[in-house]
């Protein structure tokens, strides 16, 4: 899960029609400040909830920094901790045999542990190991959130500034109305990931551009502004630490400004790829299969002046995009995509047949498996593109990609 800071815990200002966020020098009164808060998690350790919690507010109270020390805190709660519910009997039995008995004897309170007593020794009938009364008065609540116990995976004092800065950056964009993303040319593969990214948290986006000057990608947000609602608002949050993994890009926002007295105002974020923000998302594997990979290795081997290139052309469908595995280009200026279906289910052979079809492409090469189990309707589809297809068994060729590639029309020809 995506997970997102409180807009209790962010911290912002807005001047002259500019919101930014309030962020964190990595410097050494800021790196104390995350590593008091560290120190209290580690402590602890395989305690409950409600001792932490108690703990934390202890430590918040008085201090001005309030929402900082609890960002900070949310951050690991959330990020770098799991819970688990502990006990000699399963919770939810415990309080069924318990409150039985209870409703049978009736007891006083003082009575109470006397009742604890005999049921632990009744339990105790159908367990590997005694279990006693204390134990069995811990284990009648151990399921509620508060008496969960605390594991925690201790990240360092700079990840956990690195993330508040980026977190406090995401929260910005939880009331914009637009984003605006201008990917420049890039390196090999960014662009997939960026588009995996938009399709991952639902958000509707319309490009223009090129592979060579790069793309202006507009982010719809709500449609009324009116009733603003965070809720798309919050994709946008999510989908800032993907693009921070593209080499050169820019991002321009409209933002829903609420004052404190109820007025509002709009206002504008932005921010570069010179911005010191970090990604806490993987970047990707370079390659999506072993068959693209042994190609491109391949390719390198071979003495020719076609350059191959890895993801890098976008070809627009219309409220999706095709990204073909391979980009060749010529130093005359020719360009040929290229494709590879390989070892799929049917069901994704048949989106990918879709998206060709979509795509009305005739430089796109497809390079498609000999070992697909194709059903006949799906090699009906397929024999309109004869002219286009390479069959091949276990290894696709380079030097068959390029021969067609000289017979095909060049991907210049045709607008993004």
């Amino acid at each position: 899960m995506v997970r997102v800071l409180p807009t209790e815990f962010l911290v912002n200002t807005f001047r002259a029609g500019m919101v930014t966020p309030h962020a964190l020098e990595m410097n050494a009164d800021n790196l104390e400040l995350a590593r008091g808060i560290l120190d209290l998690f580690v402590a602890h350790q395989g305690r409950t909830r409600r001792e932490l919690d108690e703990a934390l507010e202890a430590d918040t109270a008085d201090s001005t920094d309030y929402r900082v020390r609890r960002g900070l805190a949310h951050l690991l709660y959330s990020e770098c901790c799991e819970f688990s519910t502990q006990s000699a009997v399963d919770p939810v039995v415990a309080r069924a045999e318990v409150f039985a008995l209870a409703a049978r004897e009736r007891p006083s309170l003082a009575r109470a542990g006397a009742l604890l007593e005999r049921q632990a020794q009744v339990l105790s009938q159908n367990q590997p190991r005694p279990i006693t009364r204390v134990a069995l008065e811990q284990s009648l609540y151990a399921d509620l959130r508060e008496a969960q116990l605390i594991a925690l995976t201790a990240p360092t004092p700079e990840w956990l500034l690195e993330r508040f800065n980026l977190a406090q950056a995401q929260g910005i964009l939880y009331r914009a109305s637009e984003l605006t993303v201008t990917a420049h040319r890039n390196n090999p593969g960014q662009y997939k990931l960026l588009f995996k990214y938009l399709k991952l948290f639902g958000l509707m986006h319309r490009i223009n551009g090129d592979p060579d000057s790069g793309y202006t990608i507009v982010l719809d947000g709500p449609s009324s502004l009116f009733q603003p609602s965070t809720r798309y608002g919050v994709a946008f949050a999510k989908f800032l630490p993907a693009l921070l993994h593209v080499s050169k890009w820019s991002l321009q926002s409209k933002i829903q400004v609420r004052h404190y007295d109820g007025s509002r105002d709009e206002g504008e974020f932005n921010l570069t790829h010179e911005t010191s923000l970090k990604s806490h998302y993987s970047a990707g594997k370079m390659f999506d299969s072993l068959l693209e990979e042994s190609f491109a290795s391949r390719f390198s081997q071979l003495e020719t002046p076609w350059k191959l290139e890895r993801e890098v052309d976008l070809v627009d469908l219309g409220g999706t995009v095709m990204i073909p595995d391979f980009r060749l280009v010529h130093p005359d200026g020719k360009s040929i995509l290229l494709e590879i279906i390989g070892y799929w289910r049917a069901e994704y052979l048949e989106r990918k047949l879709r998206k060709i079809q979509a795509s009305e492409r005739p430089d796109l090469i497809l390079a498609v498996s000999q070992r697909l189990n194709l059903g006949k309707e799906t090699a009906v589809k397929l024999e309109r593109y004869n002219s286009q297809i390479i069959w091949f068994k276990g290894v696709l060729e380079p030097k068959q990609v390029l021969k067609l590639a000289e017979r095909l029309p060049s991907s210049a020809t045709f607008p993004m």
